[in-house]
């Protein structure tokens, strides 16, 4: 998936909200568009090689929002600002009827591609496909409220690929608390895991599926660390040192993710990068680099990685979308970042915590 010529080693992403923009858009993954950040032509002209596909789940008090045609599809989000408004753990039945539709598109995707989408089970199968060319889908689930406290449902997914979930999004569930989307602010924000997300992390370590800690409160962090025998991963999240977000890593949670071998994916929306927390599009790549140098220099370069939010987040307008990735490379090259050292930024972390993680 490198494009022809370069010399940047190809990119594996570790989120992005591409298929509730295919839902929204009505856009097709295979043509290239002007809107959204991903699309299969414009993953070639950047470098991009696959990443973490994320099902999300809108509450239902809010999913009207997320409705193609609305003037203002994030309106719905703007709920989880403030604890006291958040709704109540949505129904099971209405979770996993809405995750089957989102995960049926995105295997259909890979099934209509003619060979070019490959969905992921294993960190060899990834290699394969960042070697050949073939763009490499992970399925992620970002929240568990589909899965059932006994982990039934677990298994039918896992039979249809899933391989990472994130606890939850920013909100509650019948397993854990995310952090609220306000800035300036603690990660500690409120209760961790309840019993049955601590039944769901072992579940979860039984089956070596990723365990994905972007969104979740301080307190929940630390639960899954006390109990998990996986690395710790945070997909999506920024250094809280550099921009006080409740969704970025405190020093502490960094140094937790490096000594159990664990990644840290930066986040490239605006609002987690700048040190004020706006979401101004005029933010240079260079932010980009200082939270990469930050976690970098803080746990080691084994563990960093690139994990976008591309179609879901505000991205700086030097970079646009994923075709802009070839900028973000080079702005790391005239760091000081080269050779090894950015290819296990690319992706070699990626492969090896998976690998570590999934088992083969």
């Amino acid at each position: 998936m490198a494009r022809t010529g370069s010399p940047d080693p190809p990119i594996f992403d570790g989120h992005n909200d591409t298929v509730l923009s295919l839902v929204k858009t009505g856009r097709s993954f295979f043509d290239r568009s002007t809107e959204g950040h991903i699309d299969l032509p414009r993953a070639r002209e950047g470098g991009l090689g696959g990443g973490f596909f994320a099902v999300y789940i809108y509450d239902p008090v809010n999913a009207e929002h997320a409705r193609p045609g609305r003037a203002d599809p994030d309106a719905g989000m703007k709920i989880y600002g403030d604890e006291r408004t958040w709704p109540e753990p949505m129904p099971l039945d209405y979770a996993q009827s809405a995750a089957l539709d989102l995960l049926g598109r995105l295997l259909e995707t890979a099934q209509a591609s003619g060979g070019r989408i490959g969905i992921v089970h294993t960190a060899a199968e990834l290699q394969r496909c960042l070697d050949a060319g073939i763009f490499a889908m992970l399925l992620h689930f970002e929240g568990a409220e589909p899965l059932d406290p006994d982990g039934h449902a677990l298994e039918v997914f896992y039979a249809s690929g899933l391989r990472s979930v994130g606890l939850t999004h920013s909100r509650r569930n019948r397993f854990a608390r995310g952090v609220p989307f306000k800035f300036p602010s603690s990660p500690d924000t409120g209760e961790g895991l309840t019993d049955a997300g601590k039944a769901l992390v072992r579940q979860l370590n039984r089956r070596r599926i990723m365990i994905d800690l972007s969104h979740i409160n301080e307190r929940g962090f630390w639960d899954v660390a006390g109990i998990t025998d996986a690395p710790l991963v945070a997909t999506h999240s920024n250094a809280h040192a550099l921009s006080p977000s409740p969704r970025n890593l405190t020093d502490r949670q960094l140094d937790a993710i490096r000594e159990s071998r664990g990644i840290a994916g930066l986040n490239f929306h605006v609002g987690f990068l700048r040190e004020d927390g706006g979401r101004e599009s005029n933010t240079p790549i260079a932010r980009m680099v200082d939270h990469i140098e930050y976690m970098a220099k803080r746990m080691g370069i084994d563990h960093v990685a690139l994990g976008s939010d591309f179609d879901g987040a505000t991205m700086p307008a030097e970079l646009k979308d994923a075709a802009g990735l070839p900028r973000l490379m080079q702005a790391l090259r005239d760091r000081g970042f080269g050779g090894e050292d950015l290819r296990k930024l690319a992706h070699g972390n990626w492969v090896r915590v998976l690998r570590e993680t999934w088992g083969a």
